[in-house]
């Protein structure tokens, strides 16, 4: 698209409001910021839709927003879904709350009735309300992990899992298809009301979602006997974590919970840390402090969204509290939940775990040491929610655990997305129950370690913003594709997967086959030794993914190899 003509547009058409005129006229000496907003629109990538707030079509506003949802709203009638309705929730971000109401009168406007959350809630209580409500669909206002000025607007099906091919696709046919902003209906909100259309929803499901996360307890005894003396930090980073978070923990009996008072209350400039993002160490530095007064056991954190969990626990013969990847706080909430269900004798004979490609080896150990099936899917937790909804269709298998490595898992099927509550609580029970074996967390890592073998990953981002950086990241995974790669470090590649082009080449013997994946940009090496490395576009920000990992025998030369390996790996992308 032509960035100048469609800023002209803006500026001087009719369906724009004096506000957002304003703004761009501001900018109209400054080409550089108005290519930046109008050089595409922004597209649905693995979590939906997702930008800077500001006026633009780059940019996330009430008309992107209002064009997204009547393309979503003349879809759903074209699919007869509008009598079941759509759920909307929404995070803490700016905006929010702003957005999920037009969001809603765009859909009511269309004839199609919505059921909008009183307040802010956390995105898998989202997905388990479409799924309690039996709508057709469900929105999330979020930019999840996304620095302040950021927003996102998520949409969900029926089955409660983000929208994946073909619907995806035909979504996003429908939303282009709307090509002049006066095509976005919309209607008065009292209207709304009286007609039925807009209904507002709280309580109720707050109610049965606890319950059901409650229901998912293996060891509830013993959590009554050892909970009371668990001592948890908890920080929703400002989010929407906290009541849920807060309620679960309180009624299964835990009474030592400390929520970080700085970081308790909703705010969406996000004031006490730069990146509210469980991932980044930075975003602990309060919870820590916190930690150290109240000789904490286990220190949590989530996400502004709350589906992603980050993970301090204290290593008692130190003193220190160690940090744990996504992977290590999802495999160590999968062993304890496989480990239980074998005990009781109720882990499904024909049971899967699911991981995305990019996660951790150590899932593959975990599963054959259970029996049960591994399936790997694309980046993006909208493919375990497919294989779940697959598996009940078929029958073929039972859903037991899946994650992916950014931090987020899901221990049940009453939602289809990562779950950051039931994470904490999960996380939580396990802390009770390796308590009153003698066990920390940290001592329960460990013994994963010397029973599996020391796996490790990281993931290293190379950010590349603007239409010259989008370029930049094209050249380098064109470079990388055509590129035979047959080592990266000390380690030869055994296997390369071309996802994209469906081809998995054995890189011994040449052998050719298909990925049995769906397309998508992604190029994976399979290392000797168990040790791997995958390199991506990310599909909402502008960056380029490498993501590595390596199995040895002890914590320090896993730590040695996997900083060899990232440094071969990062030098064959930069110069790619």
């Amino acid at each position: 698209m032509n960035y100048l003509e469609e800023y002209k547009k803006w500026c001087n058409g009719e369906a724009f409001d004096e506000e957002t005129k304003k703004e761009l006229m501001a900018i109209k000496d400054d080409e550089k910021e108005i290519e930046d907003r109008f050089y595409k629109e922004l597209e649905f990538g693995t979590a939906g839709l997702r930008g800077v707030i500001g006026a633009g079509t780059n940019r996330m506003n009430k008309y992107t927003v209002g064009k997204a949802t009547q393309g979503l709203a003349n879809f759903i009638l074209k699919d007869e879904g509008k009598e079941r309705g759509v759920v909307i929730s929404y995070d803490s971000r700016h905006m929010s709350a702003e957005f999920s109401e037009q969001t809603a009168l765009v859909l009511n406007a269309n004839g199609i009735k919505t059921y909008i959350f009183d307040h802010l809630r956390p995105v898998p209580e989202l997905s388990f309300a479409v799924r309690e409500l039996k709508c057709i669909a469900g929105i999330m206002i979020t930019a999840s992990h996304n620095p302040p000025k950021y927003n996102g607007y998520k949409v969900y099906w029926e089955d409660g899992a983000q929208i994946v091919a073909p619907k995806d696709k035909e979504i996003i046919a429908d939303v282009r298809a709307v090509e002049d902003y006066k095509e976005i209906k919309t209607m008065d909100k009292e209207e709304a009301i009286q007609k039925g259309l807009y209904n507002v929803v709280g309580k109720e499901i707050d109610d049965k979602y606890v319950n059901t996360l409650k229901d998912l307890v293996l060891n509830k005894e013993i959590i009554k006997e050892y909970g009371k003396d668990l001592k948890i930090v908890y920080t929703p980073l400002h989010g929407a974590g906290c009541e849920m978070v807060k309620r679960v923990l309180t009624e299964l009996g835990f009474e030592n919970l400390y929520i970080v008072p700085e970081q308790e209350k909703p705010n969406g400039d996000f004031p006490t840390v730069s990146y509210p993002n469980p991932e980044d160490p930075k975003a602990f530095e309060l919870a820590l402090k916190l930690a150290k007064e109240k000789d904490a056991d286990i220190v949590l954190a989530t996400d502004p969204d709350s589906d992603r969990l980050g993970v301090y626990a204290k290593d008692t013969k130190t003193g220190e509290y160690k940090s744990y990847t996504g992977n290590m706080s999802a495999l160590l909430i999968a062993e304890y939940e496989l480990s239980q269900k074998q005990e009781k004798n109720i882990l499904p004979k024909n049971g899967m775990i699911i991981k995305t490609v990019v996660s951790s080896n150590l899932t593959d150990a975990i599963a054959k040491n259970y029996n049960i099936k591994l399936i790997e899917v694309l980046t993006g937790f909208k493919y375990i929610g497919e294989q779940i909804k697959k598996a009940e269709e078929t029958g073929n298998n039972e859903y037991v655990f899946g994650f992916e490595e950014s931090y987020g898992c899901l221990i049940g099927t009453y939602a289809r997305d990562k779950d950051g509550v039931s994470a904490v609580m999960a996380l939580c029970e396990a802390a009770a129950y390796y308590k009153s074996k003698g066990l920390t967390l940290w001592d329960q890592m460990i013994n994963i370690y010397e029973k599996y073998g020391y796996y490790k990953e990281t993931q290293v981002s190379i950010v590349l913003e603007g239409s010259q950086g989008a370029e930049q990241i094209k050249q380098m995974m064109s470079n990388m594709r055509n590129n035979n790669i047959t080592q990266i470090g000390k380690y030869k590649v055994i296997t390369f997967r071309d996802i994209e082009q469906d081809i998995e080449k054995d890189m011994i013997n040449g052998k050719v086959s298909k990925t049995n994946l769906p397309k998508s940009n992604v190029l994976y090496y399979a290392l000797e030794n168990d040790a791997w490395c995958c390199v991506r576009p990310s599909g909402t920000e502008p960056k380029i993914k490498l993501y590595m990992g390596v199995k040895t025998d002890s914590m320090e030369n896993s730590d040695k190899e996997l900083e060899e390996l990232r440094q071969a790996m990062e030098n064959i992308v930069r110069n790619a």
